[in-house]
């Protein structure tokens, strides 16, 4: 089993969906991340930055889990990052209301230095400077590097974010912004031009209508399970990575085969994180929900068909 270091924020969130409103709630890539990562019964440490008003009882349950906090900064006098947002009627666009970057504006991370040989570094959504500085960290190079990333850097850090992009294995980004990173449309297109800059693996995720996994010549194709209710969908692509990285680092296999698999398990948890505002849903999870909803991803996808 190998040990997980996750680079991500740790924040607060308020949320406005057609469902409901939340004041100031736990959020950030980085949380969402470990707390999905957690459910394989892996070491992982965060790695992040939070300011004096973040309460202890969120760090205890992220090391209740099993979660090494000792990677989160805490300034004193600070204020942690906080995001706003309200998500339109078809929960697949939002608007940013409020953006206050705070602590995170001068974030310099540091690596535990027990976290220094891990074998699966997951880089979550930040400033391709931080992501690269983290990779250069490492005592050795990691097993496997995965990156996420987002159309705000590539409008305004581009450059920074290609060489990221060259030091690392997979690569997580939505449709259109693989698009916009290649000038592409098609999605096959699209990502033969990542391979070319670096990652060995793609995965393109496509919110409620699944995601694909490129390797090469190799596609994969993972849908995304029809709920009856979706409720918030923030953090969902970061609950993905959690789920896709926490199983590669139980599993120890990063090939295309087991590839397949870390899809299907991220997309699983991902699936948890929009029925309920924020981590809720994540918090309160055990083994048999998620055994029982890997079973209907089973379900969905498995056929016998004869070909004549």
């Amino acid at each position: 089993m190998g040990k997980l270091l996750i680079i991500g924020s740790v924040a607060f969130d308020a949320i406005e969906t057609p469902f409901g409103k939340t004041d100031k709630i736990l959020g950030g890539a980085g949380t969402y991340i470990g707390l999905s990562a957690s459910q394989f019964d892996i070491e992982s440490s965060v790695v992040s930055i939070v300011g004096e008003d973040f309460p202890d009882p969120y760090l205890q349950m992220l090391r209740d889990r099993n979660i090494d906090t000792s990677g989160i900064e805490i300034v004193k006098g600070g204020k942690t990052f906080f995001w706003s947002g309200k998500y339109h009627n078809d929960l697949n666009t939002r608007d940013t209301l409020v953006t206050e970057l705070n602590v995170l504006a001068d974030f310099n991370p540091i690596v535990p230095d027990n976290y220094k040989d891990a074998e699966i570094v997951m880089l979550g959504n930040l400033h391709p400077s931080i992501q690269l500085s983290v990779i250069n960290q490492m005592e050795k190079r990691p097993k496997l590097i995965v990156l996420d990333t987002m159309n705000f850097w590539m409008d305004n850090t581009l450059n920074e974010l290609i060489e990221v992009i060259k030091e690392v294995d997979v690569i997580t980004i939505n449709d259109e912004e693989a698009r916009q990173l290649t000038g592409e449309y098609s999605l096959v297109r699209a990502a033969q031009k990542i391979h070319e800059m670096g990652p060995k693996y793609v995965v393109i995720k496509k919110g409620e209508h699944g995601a694909l996994l490129f390797n090469g010549d190799n596609i994969f194709f993972a849908p995304a399970l029809p709920l009856e209710e979706v409720f918030d969908p923030t953090g969902a692509g970061d609950t993905f990575a959690g789920g896709f990285t926490g199983y590669i680092a139980k599993t120890e296999d990063i090939s295309f085969t087991n590839m397949k698999n870390a899809v299907i398990y991220g997309s699983n948890m991902a699936s948890f994180c929009v029925e309920k505002f924020g981590t809720q849903r994540l918090e309160n999870l055990t083994k048999n929900e998620i055994d029982e909803r890997l079973q209907q991803f089973k379900t969905l996808t498995q056929f016998e068909i004869e070909l004549t």
